[in-house]
């Protein structure tokens, strides 16, 4: 169960993100509806509080999916030996899969029920003590609603599902893979798969049009979001399906940056040459940048629309300041579980897969490679993987991150139209810087433990 600690981990963020945000929107509804102002005056701060809750949630907990998803899809690439093995003895593919998927309830189950005490423990004492120091008025907050059921068996289900897709790539493994190596596959193979890559490409098309939509529909009502957040979730996920199309081209752009020293090239190569590999390595970070870069620019169009219409319409936007900080406060605190989620996914799945190339890498010293120079082809490779990521990452997010915000406030502004997406440059600094460090911890002491094996020991390892 020592590999699941990180997808318990997810699941256990995604569930306490689920339980806090509706336990904090019915906190701040409560405030809404006590204060004698906005009580009276404002039903478009309530419904919109409502609907950004909703979009969060549904955010967090695909984005835990999706991270579970790569994650038991890297453990698995991982097991491919001793499920080769099993399938010799006389075990079929289907039983191998189904016990995948029922080590994924189990995660599901412990997670979720970990992160909803968490959540409950969490906006307690922040209530607690935002109460105490005059922060928040003090009112009869309640903290045991029976909506928390939902994310805690949304997570259940999503998990387990996860792990089922996750665990697909057990439907191919022979059991002649038993007596030999496993290879994975490689680009042609990948590139030739019509049947996942049609998907990938409709799921992108169709969900890109829910989008254009939703941000139509939001000219009109905030509802627009919700058409537009059913597009991000169909073209993102086409995205994730996809990543072996999208992320070679972009490590092979970035591996020309780093030289032609042998360590380099190798590299470059390494990162194109097995494209599920790498796109299961980058994609956990790639998840971890657009979601912050989406939220941070969510939430700065947010503010920006909001503090316009309140000029333009003052009496019905009057005393939304107070509502605004806190809602901003509240929404960078979520914002950070869900960077966390997709970060511990991406630290998980780059980690696993440097150990899991331990005979890759005793063939490499065998054939006259120094410790030196394999770490510093780990580095480049995860520097390439990074940079490629981050780029990906921040054109999706600053992409979603406006879709969102003008399908649910562009028909709040008394000429509805089109708005400019805010970017706060000093977070997007701070997300490159933090992927950077994020990625040298996540290869640096693996790479270590995995170049301090003896070559002969390496590539005996099974």
């Amino acid at each position: 169960m020592r590999e699941h600690g990180p997808s318990v981990l997810v699941a256990a963020l995604s569930s306490a993100f689920g339980v806090a945000l509706l336990q904090i929107t019915n906190v701040l509804s409560l405030i809404i509806a006590s204060d004698p102002v906005t009580g009276r005056s404002s039903t478009v701060v309530p419904l919109m509080l409502g609907l950004v809750a909703t979009v969060f949630m549904v955010i967090a907990i695909y984005v835990g999916a999706i991270v579970t998803a790569n994650t038991f899809a890297t453990i698995v690439a991982g097991r491919t030996r001793t499920i080769a093995l099993y399938r010799l003895i006389g075990s079929s593919a289907a039983a191998q899969r189904r016990a995948v998927a029922r080590e994924g309830l189990v995660v599901g189950v412990v997670g979720s029920l970990i992160g909803a005490v968490v959540g409950t423990v969490v906006v307690a004492v922040i209530v607690g003590i935002s109460g105490a120091t005059g922060f928040l008025p003090a009112l009869d907050y309640t903290y045991l609603e029976p909506v928390v059921v939902l994310p805690i068996a949304t997570v259940v289900l999503t998990t387990w599902l996860a792990s089922w897709i996750g665990s697909r790539r057990v439907l191919v493994v022979s059991p002649m893979q038993a007596t030999g190596a496993a290879v994975e596959a490689s680009r042609e193979e990948v590139v030739g798969r019509k049947a996942r890559n049609g998907i990938a490409i409709t799921l992108f098309v169709v969900g890109m049009g829910f989008l254009g939509l939703g941000i139509l529909a939001g000219l009109v009502t905030p509802a627009g979001v919700l058409i537009g957040i059913v597009g991000g979730v169909l073209s993102f996920s086409g995205v994730v399906l996809g990543a072996h199309l999208v992320m070679p081209p972009a490590l092979r752009l970035v591996g020309r940056l780093f030289g032609r020293s042998a360590a380099s090239r190798l590299a470059a190569e390494n990162a194109v040459r097995y494209p599920e590999r790498s796109s299961r390595t980058t994609i956990g970070l790639v998840i971890g940048v657009t979601l912050v870069t989406m939220f941070a620019v969510a939430t700065e169009s947010y503010q920006a629309i909001l503090r316009a219409a309140q000029e333009q319409q003052p009496d019905v936007y009057e005393g939304i300041d107070t509502v605004l900080l806190i809602t901003v406060v509240v929404f960078s605190v979520l914002m950070g579980f869900s960077a966390l989620i997709a970060a511990v996914g991406m630290v998980n799945n780059l980690s696993l897969s440097v150990l899991q190339r331990t005979r890759e890498l005793g063939l490499l010293r065998a054939l006259g490679f120094t410790v030196a120079q394999v770490r510093r082809m780990i580095l480049t490779e995860a520097a390439q993987l990074t940079i490629a990521a981050v780029a990906v990452g921040l054109v999706l997010g600053i992409f979603y991150g406006w879709a969102g915000a003008q399908s649910l406030l562009g028909a709040t502004l008394e000429q509805p139209g089109l708005i400019v997406p805010a970017v706060p440059l000093a977070l997007v600094a701070v997300v490159i810087v933090g992927s950077v460090i994020l990625t040298l911890a996540a290869s640096l002491a693996p790479s270590r433990r995995a170049t301090g094996v003896a070559p002969v020991v390496a590539l005996a390892v099974e």
